[in-house]
């Protein structure tokens, strides 16, 4: 390669250079889902940008779907960020839009990533233990009401609901004969929505676990340790 041609490669590098900004996604690949709130903050960094682009000619935005929301920098332009609305869903896409201008003559953008990337939302835990005083005794035995809440699906359906001992001891084994499931089921949970399935006891004392099976993709089943006794 003649010196003449490596200086002409050498000076269009520089150049391409001088008008280049470059962005890195600084956005967590999953949040847990918070349906109350429902915000998700996704932010990016300008890493470096060229001596020939002004830091207040750099814009971001955030593009998920068919949505586009521009990203508010920091004091020195160098990290924007910005809440995404997402509710009743298990990830959203998202792709950031830089755009700046060299020398206030012309307009350059790009699109990082290339493709966009699914941020997922993690169901949060459902309910694990539920208690029920049986202080005031009762002739026809005690009901408890266990709330389960989706977060992450539009709808989830239960399909099935049981009983079943905390372990295989007698002792176990026994505590869990008095209890039994009273929904008639299946029953719809609709996001956000809390929804109940119905415990009832016939002794004063008695726990063990409440099984449901369901139709949501990454809980198809869930145990909950239900306990009545007087507190």
């Amino acid at each position: 390669m003649s010196i003449t041609v490596r200086s002409l490669l050498i000076l269009a590098a520089v150049s391409l250079a001088a008008c280049d900004v470059q962005i890195r996604d600084e956005t967590p690949d999953q949040y847990t889902a918070n349906h109350d709130i429902g915000l998700y903050e996704v932010k990016a960094t300008v890493t470096d940008r060229g001596f020939l682009v002004s830091p207040t000619s750099v814009f971001l935005s955030a593009i998920s779907g068919d949505r586009t929301i521009e990203l508010q920098p920091d004091r020195s332009r160098t990290t924007w960020s910005t809440l995404m609305s997402v509710r009743c869903r298990s990830s959203f896409p998202l792709q950031f839009r830089a755009v700046w201008t060299v020398q206030n003559v012309s307009t350059r953008g790009k699109l990082v990533p290339p493709q966009p990337r699914e941020i997922r939302l993690i169901e949060p835990e459902w309910t694990r233990e539920a208690k029920q005083d049986t202080s005031q005794r009762s002739r026809t035995g005690w009901t408890t009401a266990v709330r389960y809440r989706v977060q992450t699906e539009p709808n989830v359906e239960i399909t099935a609901a049981r009983i079943e001992p905390v372990s295989d001891s007698p002792e176990d084994v026994k505590a869990a004969e008095p209890l039994s499931v009273t929904t008639q089921l299946p029953v719809m949970a609709t996001c956000g929505d809390p929804v109940e399935i119905t415990v009832h006891s016939k002794a004063q004392r008695a726990y063990g676990n409440l099984v449901i099976e369901t139709t949501h993709p990454t809980v198809k089943t869930w145990q909950t340790r239900v306990e009545f006794a007087p507190l």
